[in-house]
């Protein structure tokens, strides 16, 4: 199956009002169980390489992402490639060759006219390449190397007037929008404002995105994009099955020194996540 666009996906998704799962990958063997997860499910997927995965790669963006390309290539299901948290623009100017259809460009840590401005200039530069860009406003907090952001703390979460103020004058494509989700969490319990989604989904004619999604429990998700979230992000989720396995893996064989038999293990929990997850997120359709 030839390599889909995420706009492609995002569009589909919206129109079908389900959501697109969007994997944020770090090795060959987060591609593989991205991959085999959404042919499980028999639905469609976007793996994801955020600016931090790239840094973990010695700062080398194309050895992922020809892993990333061609193994979407290959798959079952229609697979995206995305960019994900990209803040230097010599990485998003990669983009296009690298093989990606859309980039989340991150200024979010700017105060709003610097946000607005820097994501103006690099909309208009993702669009004269023919990529779909996403964009985030408020702050979903949680990253690394940025202050611990308590995401309902006062002016963390996404005004739905400045909102739709920034999209009409940022001319992204997506939005992705703090309601109370958090980066990394490694537990499940983060509750949404599902008053303020519905308060974004009306004032917005974009798709949104929701970021930190990892640890937000399954009927959380499930409300979210029955309230109007388009695409999914999630990356620590893979991580913690992966982690799991391996130390049980190794618990039980303290012997194993062969990377192959317990990075086979974690594969295939992460591929387990992904099919349950992608089957969530595909299961909201609503008449």
């Amino acid at each position: 199956m030839s390599l889909s666009t995420t706009g492609e996906l995002v569009a589909r998704a919206a129109a079908a009002r389900r959501a697109v799962a969007a994997f944020n990958v770090v090795t060959l063997e987060h591609i593989e169980a991205v991959i085999a997860g959404a042919e499980n499910a028999g639905a469609p997927v976007v793996l994801q390489v955020s600016e931090n995965a790239v840094k973990f790669r010695y700062g080398r963006l194309l050895p992922l992402a020809r892993a990333a390309v061609a193994a979407a290539e290959r798959a079952g299901v229609p697979v995206a490639l995305h960019l994900d948290h990209v803040q230097s623009d010599a990485l998003l100017r990669q983009a296009p060759e690298a093989g990606f259809s859309s980039v989340m460009y991150d200024a979010s840590r700017l105060p709003y006219a610097e946000n607005l401005a820097a994501t103006r200039a690099a909309a208009d530069w993702a669009h004269a390449q023919g990529l779909w860009i996403e964009a985030e406003l408020g702050e979903v907090g949680g990253k690394a190397g940025r202050p611990a952001l308590d995401a309902h703390a006062p002016g963390a979460r996404t005004d739905p007037t400045e909102a739709r103020a920034f999209v009409a004058d940022s001319g992204v494509d997506a939005l992705a929008v703090a309601v109370g989700s958090v980066h990394a969490m490694t537990t499940r319990t983060a509750a949404l404002d599902h008053e303020l989604l519905k308060r974004l989904a009306t004032a917005l004619d974009v798709p949104l995105v929701l970021h930190g999604s990892s640890g937000v429990p399954d009927d959380e998700l499930t409300a979210a994009v029955t309230g109007g979230i388009t695409k999914v992000n999630i990356g620590t989720a893979l991580n913690v099955a992966m982690t799991g396995a391996i130390r049980e893996h190794l618990a039980a064989h303290p012997e194993a020194v062969d990377s192959r038999t317990y990075l086979s293990v974690g594969r295939e929990a992460m591929a387990h996540t992904v099919t349950g997850l992608v089957r969530l997120l595909g299961s909201t359709a609503t008449a």
